[in-house]
């Protein structure tokens, strides 16, 4: 059997194209040789990360002019890292904090390690969309004032499915109260760059904010940044916490990949993404045109994510995503209930958008050939109901997470459930799905009927749910 390099190698030189992370596209920038002739580690004239004084000083301080931050820290550990010392550094052991309960996974770890309490902001689901909306301004105000004790605030801009909330509004409301927002805006380091695009949360207000550049820009996996901007984040506390969080042997090649990435923004602009916006605005349009698929999009939207609907078509966005994967070798970055995900960035090719078009042009010829014949009678199943798959569930929090996760380490405190008899038990462990790495239930939590019947319409629809011991079966407390 062949080793990951080799299989990694094998598949470079296929015809498989990616619309999925990282912004790379698996395409070197010009005059980039890596990795091994440059990976060294802290040697003299390179300087330390840790104690940044010379050439990486200097780097993080230029992405910090670049982004229009403050103090910006480069990640080698990924966006992780950078929420993870966000949320540490800015809150203390047990104190209450405000989350958007679509936020990636890592930002319950940290309420995890410092036994935070947290109080939840749901997004809107649009039953049009089959999407998860924005956090609203009025639902931030609304909890700042049920809750006096609240310490920060995170949210998560845009989304996985490119949805941009008012972070200007929200930033607004939250330091009336003088304490910090903390933007995970990991999907938009792109944000800001040229007029097609939206501004980015540090010119929206706020404090700290995070950026997976590998993710829509051109840098290898795992890079990141974290800015810092304003008075109010702690950057002293925050700054410890990453020393901890990250790695003390931080990769010249992915840090090398961080400062080509952000010269390339500095020196070339809006230029750099000229080419890649007539493009990307040129299917959109003509994607807008399909009869039977439909693109998706907000009000206030991040133009690079490509989210295709199947809904009230008689299939999942699983089926759509293995079919684009299968048929047309086209790898998208991820499948929901009702629709696909294709990220794009500046690195992707004239080929792959057309292939892109082509694939979804002829799906959606057949679809619409379908449902002509169902109108005849002849075929039927094309207003097959939607499933179940919508949105986060609402689950009441019982305990902490931390509590629940102690109990849970107790012999005998817990035991194995089928999900379909979960339903008002407490959990003892995650449930998400990956991507995008979002809970749908949280240790401490009330299981809810409808997070019960949803872990089931996911494993029937062939998702994979993560964060469990054993598939089909949560772990609950016994006590629960």
């Amino acid at each position: 059997m062949n080793g990951l390099y080799d299989r990694l190698t094998e598949y470079s030189m296929s015809d498989y194209y990616g619309f999925h992370m990282p912004g790379h596209k698996r395409q070197a920038p010009a005059g980039v040789g890596l990795p091994y002739e440059i990976d060294i580690t802290e040697i003299e004239g390179f300087d330390d990360l840790h104690h940044a004084d010379g050439i990486l000083l200097e780097a993080q301080q230029f992405a910090a002019k670049v982004y229009g931050a403050e103090e910006t820290r480069y990640l080698v550990n990924g966006s992780t890292a950078g929420i993870l010392s966000a949320v540490l550094g800015s809150t203390d052991k047990g104190d209450r904090i405000l989350v958007a309960r679509h936020c990636h996974k890592s930002v319950y770890h940290a309420i995890y390690l410092n036994e935070l309490r947290p109080v939840y902001l749901y997004p809107e689901f649009s039953s049009s969309l089959h999407m998860n909306m924005d956090i609203s301004v009025s639902a931030v105000r609304t909890a700042l004032m049920e809750y006096s004790d609240i310490r920060a605030v995170v949210i998560v801009s845009p989304t996985f499915d490119g949805v941009i909330s008012d972070i200007k509004g929200i930033a607004e409301v939250v330091h009336e109260r003088g304490i910090p927002l903390i933007v995970d805006e990991a999907h938009g380091a792109h944000l800001g760059f040229h007029p097609y695009f939206d501004s980015n949360a540090l010119a929206k207000g706020a404090d700290i904010v995070i950026h997976s550049i590998h993710k829509t820009l051109p840098s290898l996996t795992q890079t990141a940044l974290l800015h810092v901007k304003g008075e109010v984040a702690d950057r002293r506390r925050i700054f410890r916490y990453l020393d901890m969080m990250q790695s003390s042997s931080p990769s010249y090649v992915l840090m090398a990949s961080i400062d080509k990435c952000v010269h390339m923004l500095d020196e070339e602009g809006p230029g750099m993404f000229e080419d890649y916006v007539r493009q990307l605005s040129g299917l959109r349009k003509s994607l807008a045109s399909l009869k039977c698929l439909r693109l998706l999009e907000t009000e206030r939207y991040d133009w690079s994510k490509l989210v295709i609907s199947v809904n009230g078509l008689g299939m999942t966005g699983r089926e759509l995503y293995k079919m684009l994967l299968e048929r047309y070798h086209l790898q998208m970055e991820m499948a929901a209930g009702t629709y696909v995900i294709a990220m794009t960035s500046v690195n992707d090719s004239k080929e792959g958008f057309e292939r892109l078009r082509e694939a979804l042009s002829e799906i959606d010829a057949e679809l619409a050939e379908k449902k002509c014949r169902a109108k005849d009678g002849e075929e039927a199943g094309m207003e097959k109901a939607d499933t179940g798959m919508a949105g986060n569930p609402v689950n009441r929090q019982v305990m902490s997470c931390a509590e629940a996760l102690r109990i849970s380490d107790g012999k005998f405190k817990t035991k194995m459930l089928p999900w379909e008899e979960s339903e008002g038990r407490i959990s003892a462990e995650y449930a998400y799905l990956y991507p995008p790495g979002s809970p749908l239930i949280v240790p401490g939590e009330q299981i809810s009927q409808e997070a019960a019947k949803l872990l089931g319409e996911y494993r029937k629809a062939g998702f994979s749910i993560e964060g469990l011991e054993k598939d089909g079966q949560i772990k609950v407390l016994r006590a629960g």
